[in-house]
């Protein structure tokens, strides 16, 4: 291979780019490069065949399959392109499946119906001749300000490694190679603001941030890593050989591609200011690990090649990378492709993937509050008043990288291509009998009141008002939240809160739920005169979402979903995690108040399950593993689901640890009455930390353990020490905490 064909397979090249805000920057961003220029030598990536504008599947795979023959036949060496596709809410195309948010995912807990998503995801990418999905998404949520929370899973590095984790398996057993972001402290940015500045000292990456890359990489074995846009500590992470090599490749063992972030190698010397111009950019990158440029070869094409000649990068650098994408090419089987017949018929959302979305939907829900209202028990010919903005609009369902927001809010003109009822909708097949009057009340955003006494007048003539508010995801200032959407306060945008307040003063029982991407400030809604009868909070549920919630709201299935992420108190109160050490949460020493309105792990359902006789052992070696069990029973009159969550703290410590950190935990579906033996098998690893050498131990003590419905709350609890020599964690400490349940016994 000649030095422009080995470049040619390190840059992707985006066909359909155009002005739509689709990526950040993108305008600016733009390539002059001609098509036909760009693929003389061959291309590593397509970028977004099916994911930039509406096309036809059927009709795009025919141009793709041809694209890939000619690459085969009219270039020298005849090697295919890569293509690749958002995939974090389904495949981001017209006329394909969403499913509900990762936040949504983490509200679940339910790794294993996410890896069963991940594999139907995977199988609509094949059929369409796509091989690489630019997802999960593992930034532990850090603020929620920043606008890209709905793309993350929980607040807890375990939970995101887990449910992460299961998604990258679904998604390369049906053979698209996953791709892990952002690698690494995106989510921790100052502030919350989108490529601000992170400050993250060394033990939070290693203990908070790092986690869940590592057991994707090591239990998932995930063959794509993205780097971040962020700078930690003045280094961007584009240009860190420390991370992109240090830790991926050298400790974790990582040997599949690392790609950029679009534009991420350009930034370095346009946004970041490390690199005079765009060849000493491709030399950072390059020399740091960065395999391929995405999307376009706006620094790894021509300014790369002058730097190789002129001496200032080694061309063995270039080399390393071709090999690795060529060793991925091979194992996707693009080597050998034939490409003879592309597919005439392709149903990108099936009943399979309709059924599964409803039921993640209707999991992921968070039942916040509710004084006996739900599940609703109506009279005959009911009237319901569903009011406000959200309450009859599909593309609220719907999170920033679904292709509905993502893409179509550009086309107007353009049918949604799936069928996709709002909650208003849902819940009329739900509740046929009922009368259900639609009042929007106000906008998502705006101080228009003048629709608000109309949604009053609706709801005094109701039996039961639903107010449904929340969010609008878009992307850089187009709607409330999602990618370049960040926010200085947490209160619900526009006039929502005052609608709700103005409704629930009529006296009629008022059921808000929140369909939203990021936690509000929402504690008003909780108690006080002012408070309504309930509250569900529901995170982007997707296309089936509406009828997961009507569900709910029905009574058909009781609500199992728990916070993945606390409910602030303020914005004011934030950065906030649960993993905090003492001295960050409330004291007597200051009159600022950092507890959230609710605690992760919270969430309420139609029964009551309790949690009792906890065991541990007295004593357990630092380097063994150890079984917690916990009795559960369901001490209510209908079936639910608990998810029983196995919290810890370390006592004392060399350095400062978190009052409380999430062990294990497991969905256990129970009738009433019914009980279950829960047993979780702990590797000592779950406890580790990193010390003031910067290696992570286990270190010897007395451990706390607990059981109960949130993080804050015990129901049982035990005390067991861990004994012997401080354990440095290798490769070999497991990561995962395997559980068994069985029903019908007591401890």
């Amino acid at each position: 291979m000649n030095l422009d064909e080995k470049l040619a397979q390190l840059v992707g090249y985006w066909v359909d780019q155009g002005d739509d805000l689709v990526a950040p920057m993108a305008g600016e961003m733009a390539t002059s490069t001609k098509y036909e220029d760009a693929t003389v030598h061959g291309i590593g990536h397509l970028t977004r065949v099916y994911g930039t504008r509406p096309v036809d599947p059927v009709a795009r795979a025919a141009w793709l399959w041809g694209e890939q023959r000619r690459l085969q036949e009219e270039t020298r060496l005849g090697i295919p392109a890569i293509v690749h596709e958002e995939c974090l809410t389904g495949l981001a195309a017209w006329k394909a499946a969403t499913f509900p948010t990762p936040l949504a995912w983490g509200a679940s807990f339910d790794p294993v119906l996410v890896e069963e998503m991940g594999r139907l995801i995977g199988e609509s990418m094949r059929q369409l001749g796509i091989h690489q999905g630019l997802a999960p998404v593992l930034d532990v949520i850090r603020d929620p300000r920043w606008g890209r929370v709905d793309e993350c899973i929980a607040e807890d590095p375990y939970v995101v490694g887990t449910i992460g984790t299961a998604y990258v398996r679904g998604l390369q057993d049906a053979g698209i190679h996953a791709t892990l972001k952002h690698f690494v402290g995106y989510s921790a940015s100052r502030a919350g603001r989108n490529h601000a500045p992170v400050h993250a000292g060394p033990r939070e990456l290693a203990d908070v941030l790092l986690p869940p890359f590592e057991m994707a990489v090591r239990d998932g074995g995930v063959r794509s890593v993205m780097n971040s846009y962020a700078e930690i500590d003045g280094v961007p992470v584009a240009s860190s050989d420390e991370l992109l090599t240090g830790v991926l490749r050298e400790r974790w063992g990582f040997d599949g591609v690392v790609v950029s972030d679009y534009f991420a190698v350009a930034f370095l010397h346009t946004m970041h200011a490390v690199a005079e111009d765009l060849g000493a950019a491709a030399a950072l990158a390059l020399a740091a690990g960065i395999d391929i440029e995405l999307p376009t070869g706006d620094a790894f094409a021509a300014p790369l090649a002058d730097a190789v000649r002129d001496g200032r990068v080694e061309e063995s650098l270039v080399d390393r990378a071709v090999l690795r994408v060529l060793a991925e090419k091979e194992e996707l089987g693009l080597l050998d492709a034939t490409f003879d017949e592309p597919p005439t018929e392709i149903d990108l959302d099936t009943p399979a993937h309709r059924d599964l979305a409803q039921r993640l939907a209707a999991e992921s829900v968070v039942l916040l509050s509710n004084d006996g209202i739900l599940p609703l028990e109506l009279p005959a010919n009911a009237r319901i008043a569903m009011i406000g903005p959200n309450a009859d609009s599909p593309e609220a369902l719907m999170g920033c990288y679904s292709f509905v927001n993502h893409v179509l809010a550009h086309h107007p003109d353009v049918p949604l291509g799936l069928e996709l009822p709002s909650l208003a909708g849902a819940l009329r097949a739900e509740l046929p009998d009922a009368a259900i009057d639609v009042v929007p009340g106000c906008a998502v955003e705006g101080d228009d009141a003048s629709g608000i006494p109309e949604a009053v007048a609706a709801a005094r003539a109701a039996d039961v008002a639903i107010v449904v508010v929340g969010d609008r995801a878009g992307l850089f200032g187009r709607g409330t939240v999602g990618e370049g959407n960040d926010v200085d306060d947490l209160e619900l945008p526009g006039l929502q809160r005052r609608l709700a307040d103005e409704v629930v003063k009529t006296g009629v029982p008022t059921i808000v739920v929140v369909l939203s991407g990021r936690p509000y400030a929402i504690g008003w809604a909780l108690s006080g005169a002012s408070a309504p009868a309930a509250v569900l909070q529901a995170f982007f549920p997707g296309e089936a979402g509406g009828a997961g919630i009507a569900e709910i709201l029905s009574g058909r299935t009781a609500p199992s979903g728990r916070l993945p992420v606390s409910l602030p108190r303020s914005a004011g109160a934030q950065p906030y995690s649960y993993l905090h050490p003492i001295l960050g949460g409330p004291s007597e020493i200051t009159s600022a108040d950092s507890r959230p309105a609710l605690p992760f792990g919270h969430g309420l359902t139609y029964t009551s399950f309790e949690h009792v006789h906890l065991t541990a052992p007295a004593e357990s070696e630092t380097d063994a593993d150890f079984t917690v069990v916990v009795e559960v029973g369901n001490t209510g009159s209908r079936a639910g689901v608990d998810v029983v969550q196995l919290y810890a703290r370390d006592v004392y410590a060399s350095v400062t640890r978190p009052v409380a950190q999430l062990v294990g935990y497991a969905r256990v579906p129970l009738e009433a009455g019914e009980r279950a033996v829960v047993r979780f098998h702990v590797p000592a690893g779950r406890l580790a930390f990193t010390d003031r050498r910067g290696v992570r131990i286990v270190e010897p003590g007395d451990v706390e353990l607990w059981v109960g419905p949130s993080c804050e709350e015990r129901d049982t609890s035990a005390t067991m020490r861990l004994t012997g020599p401080t354990h440095d964690v290798t490769a070999s400490d497991g990561r995962t905490v395997a559980v068994a349940v069985e029903t019908g016994v007591r401890a």
